[in-house]
């Protein structure tokens, strides 16, 4: 293998196109398997140990892999974790990133507890979108999903972000019949007074997690909120995620349904996950992974990665092994994955 130059090259115009003729424009990165938070429905039942450092990848590896995907037709990132503002330097990666060019939509998911104290540096970095998570209203019940007593700190960073422009704010909801299902239509509320995405997702069962109960799936989470008022259908746009995006009369917010379960969007999947790890996952809920960090670290040139990565995404799986004719569980974790 030729060894490795510093400088990128031009890479030939082959975009990220798979066996099933979906073009792949949307790479998630990860890039830390650290979280604050031990969520219900993401950690596990057995202690799971993190990676050495020396296993995740370094910052400057992960602006290449990103540049090199951007020549083959990556347009939209998402930062994640883990929780991505636990990691140092997130800032300047961010701002580093947002510099590479070639990208029409850069934003970052998470949970919002650090995100008051690095707002600032985030806006200036280029970030102008965000998703943070908030799967309840309740402070006692964050507690109890979460594992730690921060719903303060969330909220005052989702304000704070609303007064500084930030634009859209989607607040992620993870639906937990028998534990939040009594809020849905408190959260869906919140799109009525503020220009918030709430977006109301379906639990996957990810790993060995301690959730042992019956799926809330979203007919039934729209139909638990249709007292709020009618739903009216918003149409999506281009770098719209799967999300079926909705809107109660003269709100100011939006509604949506991410729907992995109960009705799939596998044909349409647009989305790569680059792990903390250096592992390239051409399906979320796949066990398959490329790994790229080795090769780039063994000296692989440009060029080179990017066939790798050519004939991973050529071999996309068509669907995920959770649809309606599949059983299973997919091992792992969500915080390592990076969902």
């Amino acid at each position: 293998m030729t060894q490795g130059r510093a400088n990128i090259i031009k890479l030939p115009e082959i975009k990220l196109v798979d066996q099933y003729k979906r073009r792949l424009n949307y790479l998630r990165i990860s890039v830390t398997d650290r979280c604050n938070m031990k969520c219900m429905y993401c950690m596990t039942h057995q202690k799971t140990s993190k990676l050495p450092c020396r296993e995740i990848l370094r910052y400057e590896e992960v602006l290449r892999i990103a540049r090199i995907f951007i020549n083959l037709g990556v347009s939209k990132i998402r930062i994640t974790g883990g929780e991505p503002l636990v990691r140092k330097g997130i800032c300047e990666f961010l701002s580093g990133l947002s510099g590479l060019g070639g990208l029409t939509d850069l934003s970052i998911t998470t949970n919002g507890v650090f995100l008051k104290e690095k707002i600032k540096q985030i806006q200036s970095a280029g970030i102008r979108r965000l998703n943070i998570s908030l799967d309840t209203l309740d402070k006692d019940k964050f507690k109890k999903i979460s594992g730690i007593d921060a719903f303060s700190q969330v909220w005052e960073s989702i304000m704070l972000a609303l007064d500084m422009g930030f634009d859209p704010i989607k607040i992620n909801v993870v639906a937990l019949n028998g534990i939040n299902d009594d809020e849905l239509p408190d959260l869906a509320r919140l799109s009525l007074s503020y220009p918030f995405h709430v977006r109301f997702i379906e639990y996957m069962p990810i790993g060995t997690s301690r959730m042992t109960f019956r799926q809330l799936l979203a007919p039934e989470i729209q139909d638990r909120i249709s007292s709020i008022g009618r739903l009216d259908p918003v149409e999506n746009i281009s770098f719209d995620g799967p999300a079926k995006r909705f809107r109660f009369e003269n709100a100011k917010g939006e509604i949506g349904f991410i729907r992995p379960i109960s009705e799939h969007f596998c044909s349409s999947c647009n989305r790569l996950r680059l792990t903390a790890s250096g592992n390239l996952k051409t399906c979320l809920l796949s066990e398959i992974e490329t790994d790229l960090k080795g090769p780039l670290r063994k000296g692989y040139s440009d060029s080179e990665l990017a066939d790798i990565i050519l004939k991973a995404v050529y071999n996309k799986p068509f669907e995920h092994p959770l649809v309606a004719n599949h059983a299973g569980m997919i091992s792992g974790c969500m915080s390592a994955i990076g969902g």
